[in-house]
């Protein structure tokens, strides 16, 4: 791996794994005395840059998650449009596999289609739980179709982090969830967590309520 450090963050380091879609990055923020490990997936339309992985990157290793951020093979040779749902798989399952090999508790996730990636995989690579961040329930304005069974049959532990705001299905649209699975419903927010200028919490709140739940969640798994 080559790493890197900033004054007062996580030790970070950067890893391509090849997979049968080509190569992954790994982006490691490594918590001092890690409990877990938690991958998180970009979404189709943008990459680890995205508010929500950013915040959980740099608020979960000091409660002891080292949190990789994984950017899917397509992100890493340049292309701008992702790949159909079964590469993806085929691009995830071999870092989350990697990324076990650690011997921690691994949970993986992901935000919008890495949320689907996660829930589609996690069973079947060791993981201990699945991080859904903004579920894409559904196509804008087409609720009959639903990946619902998707986030139903991700026979983990699941936790959903959904915006009111959001198109592709806010809290209240989700159907009733097995014990197994936690939804927690933020007030505001769109698809990519963005807080409208009218709310009354500013943006970093809702960032910071994002990394208390996923962190509270998460450690309460192990």
């Amino acid at each position: 791996m080559t790493a890197a450090k900033a004054a007062g963050a996580a030790p970070v380091t950067r890893e391509l794994v090849p997979t049968p879609a080509g190569d992954a990055r790994i982006t490691l923020h490594a918590a001092a005395g890690p409990r877990a490990v938690l991958a998180l997936g970009h979404g189709a339309g943008g990459g680890t840059g995205a508010r929500d992985l950013v915040a959980l990157a740099a608020g979960l290793p000091p409660r002891g998650v080292s949190v990789a951020l994984v950017e899917q093979p397509w992100r890493v040779a340049g292309r701008k449009v992702g790949p159909a749902p079964g590469t993806l798989d085929t691009g995830w399952t071999p870092v989350a596999a990697r990324l076990a090999g650690t011997g921690l508790p691994l949970v993986v996730g992901g935000r919008s289609a890495g949320a689907r990636v996660a829930c589609r995989t996690g069973a079947s690579t060791g993981a201990v739980g699945v991080v859904a961040l903004a579920f894409p329930l559904h196509p804008p304005g087409r609720p009959e179709r639903s990946r619902a069974p998707e986030l139903l049959g991700s026979g983990l532990p699941t936790l959903v982090v959904q915006g009111a705001g959001d198109p592709f299905g806010g809290p209240a649209e989700f159907p009733e969830l097995p014990a197994s699975h936690e939804l927690v419903g933020l007030e505001y927010g769109n698809h990519g967590f963005e807080v409208p200028k009218r709310a009354p919490l500013g943006q970093e709140e809702l960032l910071e309520l994002i990394v208390t739940a996923v962190g509270d969640w998460v450690l309460r798994l192990l």
